[in-house]
């Protein structure tokens, strides 16, 4: 990682972080550096016809359409402007482009599992995005992530309209020993949220993180829902929630774009959660979502344990998906 550390500054992923990020990205990797090899395929330079197959590439890895035209641009600009570069030279330059494109979307890295300074009262998470996407379960390995930390932790059961997700959030809060607040199924989800902010004022919790529910209806109707519950909590305390964390599945690609732009125009989204990443060829996707809409990737699920969970950073993230080996050679 020495690109890195020179470029972007110290790393803080640890070895056994970066041996399951590589791990859970192995699909992907492997995808997109075959795809390369071909490309560039007896070549001795980055020509039209190389630039063109990248594209394609870049495309069919699900980083989207609008970023992949970015990147395509400023490697057309490093060739120009070294007038000759080699093939053999064409995987560490989309590295550096990929990794330079990311930093500049200033979404800092998250610092391991930590709050914000200067919270009065329990720091709290609301937690969107539609049903499958691995929403409850992410909020479940948050949780003990969290208090692996040190920090108290009450968990809010407000996805109402699923039989399942109440019951797996339990089974959550019993495996990691944390608080969970639940009305059952088909009760009102903003008397779920409301309930459990007050009892992380009551019991002096760090942290609460309310579930909602996962239904993709019309925006309208999202929109009013997810309001509701925000107007309801911050009765307890104003200025809740302090983040609203969007989860997506990154096996679906494109599809995961999709609802990325359905929740943003329905609420403000600080933050993303992108889960799956391990079971999938579309890695690309997570550096697309980063690009368009320049709302910090947050979290990465790599595989089912809850250390397969990572805070996102982008610049390992990059260096994993890509590889350092020469795209000429097996």
């Amino acid at each position: 990682m020495g690109f890195f550390k020179k470029i972007f500054g110290k790393t803080e992923i640890t070895e056994k972080e970066k041996e399951n990020l590589d791990k859970g990205l192995e699909k992907s990797r492997g995808t997109i550096f075959d795809k390369i090899s071909k490309a560039v395929a007896g070549k001795s330079k980055v020509d039209d016809e190389v630039l063109d197959n990248l594209e394609e590439i870049l495309v069919t890895s699900d980083v989207g359409v609008e970023t992949t035209l970015k990147i395509i641009d400023r490697i057309e600009a490093r060739v120009a402007k070294d007038k000759y570069v080699s093939a053999t030279e064409l995987n560490k330059i989309l590295h550096e482009e990929i990794a330079s494109l990311l930093d500049e979307n200033k979404s800092e890295d998250v610092e391991g599992y930590t709050i914000p300074e200067g919270i009065e009262g329990p720091y709290v998470i609301l937690v969107v995005g539609v049903n499958g996407v691995g929403k409850t379960t992410t909020i479940g390995k948050l949780s003990a992530k969290f208090k692996s930390k040190g920090y108290k932790v009450v968990l809010g059961a407000a996805d109402t309209f699923r039989a399942a997700a109440v019951d797996q959030l339990k089974l959550w809060g019993e495996r990691t020993g944390v608080d969970v607040v639940s009305k059952g199924m088909n009760t009102d989800p903003s008397a779920v949220a409301f309930d459990a902010v007050k009892r992380g004022v009551e019991t002096n919790a760090d942290i609460v993180i309310v579930d909602t529910a996962g239904r993709l209806h019309n925006k309208v109707n999202l929109m009013n829902e997810l309001s509701k519950i925000k107007r309801v909590m911050q009765k307890v305390t104003a200025d809740v929630p302090h983040e609203v964390i969007l989860v997506l599945d990154g096996s679906t690609g494109q599809n995961a774009v999709n609802q990325a732009r359905e929740f943003t125009k329905a609420t403000e989204v600080t933050g993303l959660a992108i889960t799956k990443l391990d079971g999938t060829a579309k890695g690309g996707v997570v550096i697309g979502i980063s690009d368009e809409f320049k709302i910090p990737v947050k979290y990465i699920g790599v595989g089912e344990g809850v250390e397969h969970l990572q805070a996102f950073r982008k610049m390992e993230f990059v260096e994993s998906l890509f590889g350092g080996r020469d795209a000429t050679k097996s």
